[in-house]
């Protein structure tokens, strides 16, 4: 036998091919959840910031908010190690498919948790002390598929509790507009979310698994219409809350639109049509950012 063989047959890869198969346990390659998390915090930091955040705390939340993004990702996978096998659309990923070892899977996540949190005491001990709160979500989210039809609320609960620790690291407190944006970003999460399960109903209703798509069912395009209608008159009174000028509306506006497009798409339920609706979802928090930027520079 070669010696290549023999390092073919090595029961441990080399650390170059675990680094890879990391990368891909926390979606390194997609970043679509960092994009979705990174709005609102982005949101937030403006609006506390009046339009001139103190550029060290935006850096810290622009790295952790990747890292816990990451993070997440891990222990989802964890929570789904026996579930991932069955979904066409999850089968392969790398706890599935034996590159990963669970194990390995909480050590990423612990390691990732570990980073963000030294991140944090770089801020105020009010921010600090939110940051508890936002490991906890971020840990029990993905185990809240297995008892309520509503993980989804609890993803938004996660994503949108950037928002908050935002306005603390900045103004050590959460103005209302604060939690306005709040309640926006959590009705944002089930928006995109639910289009997201929508691709996996088929399989998660076999295998006993709850979502807002097997909830909402027959009317599930009716009742992300509503949240949308929802989630837009929040952005518009925070906005008048806010003080805001034209640009935001401009923004708040063709953000409108992209969610007319979603729905569009989504029209037949046809798996490729939600996934891309809710992918769209990364131009929607693109476009409100963009307004708050150029109103507060205008």
């Amino acid at each position: 036998m070669t010696h290549s063989e023999l390092n073919m047959n090595s029961p441990q890869s080399p650390w170059r091919e675990r680094l890879g198969h990391y990368a891909l346990l926390v979606r390194a390659d997609r970043p679509i959840g960092i994009l979705l998390l990174m709005w609102p915090a982005l949101w937030a930091l403006w609006i506390a910031g009046e339009g001139h955040p103190h550029w060290g705390v935006v850096v810290v939340f622009i790295i952790g908010v990747t890292l816990m993004r990451s993070a997440g990702c891990a222990i989802n996978d964890y929570a789904d190690r026996n579930i991932d096998g069955q979904v066409e659309r999850t089968k392969n990923r790398p706890i599935a498919s034996g590159l990963v070892t669970p194990k390995e899977a909480l050590a990423v996540f612990g390691s990732l948790v570990g980073l963000a949190f030294l991140l944090v005491l770089l801020l105020n001990w009010q921010t600090i002390l939110m940051s508890f709160v936002a490991v906890t979500l971020a840990a029990v989210y993905p185990f809240m598929k297995r008892y309520t039809h509503l993980p989804q609320l609890v993803l938004g609960a996660a994503f949108g509790w950037a928002v908050p620790m935002a306005f603390t690291a900045l103004t050590e407190t959460v103005a209302p507009v604060g939690w306005l944006l709040f309640v926006a970003t959590v009705i944002w999460a089930l928006i995109y979310d639910t289009q997201y399960a929508m691709v996996d109903r088929d399989d998660d209703i076999k295998i006993g698994v709850k979502s807002t798509a097997i909830l909402f069912g027959d009317m599930d395009l009716i009742i992300i219409g509503i949240l949308q209608v929802t989630m837009l008159g929040i952005l518009l009174l925070m906005g008048i809350n806010a003080e805001l000028g034209a640009s935001y509306y401009i923004g708040l506006f063709v953000a409108a639109l992209l969610f007319v497009y979603q729905q569009y798409i989504m029209r037949g339920r046809d798996k490729k049509a939600c996934f891309a609706a809710f992918l769209n979802n990364n131009y929607f928090g693109a476009v409100i950012f963009a307004g708050l930027v150029l109103d507060y520079l205008i």
